[in-house]
């Protein structure tokens, strides 16, 4: 397959960026989809419900034995989203943190993980409060500065977790910089990427020195806030032999059903990541003039701290904008109540437009004084910009910011 960047240019608000990838499109409508291997000749590929599998005699099947190791609609999503992510395997399983689990479990006790200091609540949570006990040694470090990373890496170090941009405060992590330093400090630590924020129409963190690039599927690549899944691919035969035993073993698999919603989910990625990119950058933009407004969190904008990294190793950014709202909690929470188009929700990535809390919500689970340190504050507040019309998002933020302060018209 050619990984090589398409010779078309970015335009709009891609423009600056990476080219797309090459055949994107295409590789996700048709990989792993082919008709040819049903005997119907089916275009859509089929849902396989059966748990079980019939075998011609005892240990002679077609490949097939039992659901939880191996069906055939889990196939073809692992096929297209191997495609998509530049790799040659792909694990679906039943959400992301068991795809975290599941990862994590490539280690033993002893062994180090070095994560990424801004991310996902359940991550953190997972990793101190599970994995700590478990007998790994967990440290954070801020990965957006690669002397950080450096000083954090020790001799027990077997895996390098990094977040980019990084969830809730936007941190975007040089995954060439950090793949290269750690490999050379020790070529057995596996650098792991969740990729969740950008999808694979974004980032391929595999093509940028990653071992894994993993995702919260329930995302942006599927899209539609119908499924809970994890994907976990790789370009290395070790590891995926291994992480496919853990599949097996552990059992954290998604149902055929969430399989069949994803893979079709996936079809309109490339559609849905230029229409969540051109709406949050019209928002962010908004957002950035408004006097209501204290700062502005967005990898595409100029005054994002890691522009520059974001163009050279993206090819867009998707629809996720943290800001600081001026004032208190007061401000934040009328804001919040007062939107209209957006819910008030966890998760993201969806088509429909959502605002969340993160101090109250999603990184509740992280202890206050790494909150603080972090900087998610009472005044952050994080938008997913959904697919709506532009001019309907930002009559929303702008209504929703009037009423909390009085004052801003």
């Amino acid at each position: 397959m050619d990984l090589s960047p398409s010779p078309n240019q970015p335009s709009g608000e891609l423009a600056g960026f990476r080219s797309a990838f090459k055949s994107f499109a295409t590789e996700a409508i048709h990989v792993g989809q082919e008709p040819e291997q049903w005997n119907s000749m089916a275009v859509v590929p089929p849902i396989s419900l059966s748990t079980t599998f019939k075998q011609h005699g005892p240990g002679n099947h077609s490949g097939f034995e039992y659901s939880r190791s191996g069906n055939p609609t889990r196939n073809c999503l692992e096929k297209a989203v191997a495609a998509l992510d530049g790799a040659k395997y792909c694990l679906a399983l039943a959400s992301g943190l068991a795809a975290t689990v599941t990862i994590t479990h490539l280690l033993k006790a002893g062994d180090g993980i070095v994560c990424m200091d801004d991310v996902y609540g359940g991550t953190n949570r997972y990793f101190q409060r599970i994995a700590a006990e478990l007998g790994l040694d967990v440290s954070f470090a801020d990965c957006s500065k690669v002397e950080l990373l450096k000083a954090a890496l020790k001799a027990n170090t077997k895996l390098v977790w990094i977040e980019t941009p990084s969830n809730p405060m936007m941190k975007v992590v040089d995954i060439q910089a950090c793949a290269d330093l750690v490999h050379e400090q020790n070529k057995d630590i596996v650098v792991v990427v969740d990729n969740t924020f950008m999808s694979a129409y974004f980032q391929r963190p595999l093509a940028l020195g990653a071992d894994i690039c993993m995702y919260s599927a329930t995302k942006y690549m599927n899209g539609h806030s119908d499924v809970v899944m994890g994907l976990v691919s790789t370009n290395r035969d070790d590891l995926n032999e291994r992480l496919k035993f853990l599949q097996n073993a552990l059992g954290g698999v998604p149902s055929p059903f969430d399989c069949f919603l994803c893979n079709r989910g996936l079809k309109t990625l490339h559609l849905r990541m230029e229409r969540h990119f051109k709406n949050a950058m019209a928002a962010a933009k908004f957002l950035e003039a408004s006097p209501m407004v204290e700062r502005v969190i967005f990898p595409g904008l100029p005054s994002h701290p890691q522009y520059e990294v974001m163009k050279k190793q993206c090819t867009g950014c998707p629809g996720m904008i943290s800001f600081h709202i001026k004032g208190k909690l007061e401000q934040a929470t009328t804001f919040l109540k007062n939107l209209k188009l957006f819910a008030i929700a966890e998760s993201l990535g969806g088509y429909e437009s959502l605002a969340e809390h993160p101090a109250i919500m999603t990184h509740a689970s992280v202890p206050p004084n790494e909150r603080k340190v972090l900087g998610i504050s009472d005044t952050l507040i994080r938008l997913s910009v959904g697919l709506e019309d532009e001019a309907d998002i930002i009559e929303d933020l702008k209504q929703a910011l009037a009423a909390a302060d009085p004052k801003i018209k």
